[in-house]
């Protein structure tokens, strides 16, 4: 398989995550959790946030995985929790407060997604880097795109790679699906051919000399690019290039 065939491939793989039934794309609505008990339009159940926990209770009849009074204690800035609610699927996070978002097939965003607009894959933009780990994992605080919110992420160390003449450090923060780090970056295309908030880029673990390959082509956009109703980080200030990385995933079809 050639080197712009395995992207295409990595690409398709990409694009049929993004449009699942329940994915990103299906979002429809937001609602953050107060101490006083409320119900929402299309979610079952009462709920408010009480001692950290998402507290929902459930009545008899409702369509919903959970029944009763249930309590949802999660780590802030981690993962969340889906919960079915008929073909539906309620997504209970914690971002600062708590927060639930409704995640619905049918969701017009979902409906029309024709994929994802990207440069033309470019060996070029796979540089060689490598990972100075610091002593201890640092904790990172990060803006978001929703005002006055912030996430608070673990960093093992930073990235080191070379491009133009220059030297760069990415802060990089523990990965996810499989790889070792996550980044967080803007560049001198943001705004402009890219999402202006951020993209991200997955890195392998180090090898054992510490080099790690930093593959540009495989940069992509949050879920904010698509949505407005996400909560996505933005980069650490260190995690902004000056310089154009005209590789990777560019402006959604949905912002254009």
């Amino acid at each position: 398989m050639t080197f712009a065939e395995d992207w295409r491939a990595w690409r398709a793989m990409r694009e049929e995550v993004l449009a699942e039934p329940h994915g990103w794309l299906s979002i429809t609505a937001r609602h953050w959790l107060t101490a006083e008990p409320r119900r929402f339009d299309g979610i079952p159940g009462t709920w408010h946030e009480e001692g950290g926990a998402a507290v929902v209770s459930v009545g008899p009849g409702e369509e919903f995985e959970v029944s009763g009074t249930h309590r949802f204690e999660l780590v802030n800035s981690g993962p969340g929790e889906m919960v079915q609610a008929g073909e539906r699927v309620v997504e209970v996070a914690r971002r600062g407060g708590y927060l639930l978002r409704l995640r619905d097939p049918a969701a017009p965003v979902r409906r029309a997604f024709r994929g994802v607009p990207a440069f033309e894959p470019d060996p070029g933009w796979v540089l060689s880097g490598r990972f100075e780990p610091f002593g201890e994992p640092r904790a990172v605080t990060v803006g978001a795109v929703v005002e006055g919110l912030s996430h608070v992420y673990s960093s093992p160390g930073v990235l080191r790679f070379a491009h133009g003449g220059g030297e760069f450090a990415l802060t990089a923060f523990n990965g996810k699906g499989g790889a070792a780090f996550s980044v967080l970056f803007t560049d001198a295309t943001s705004g402009v051919t890219t999402y202006a908030a951020n993209r991200s880029l997955s890195v392998a673990a180090p090898d054992a000399r510490g080099e790690v390959e930093l593959d540009f082509n495989r940069a992509v956009n949050l879920p904010c690019a698509f949505i407005d109703l996400a909560t996505c980080p933005l980069p650490p200030p260190e995690n902004r290039l000056p310089f154009p990385v005209e590789a990777g995933e560019r402006i959604p079809y949905e912002r254009r």
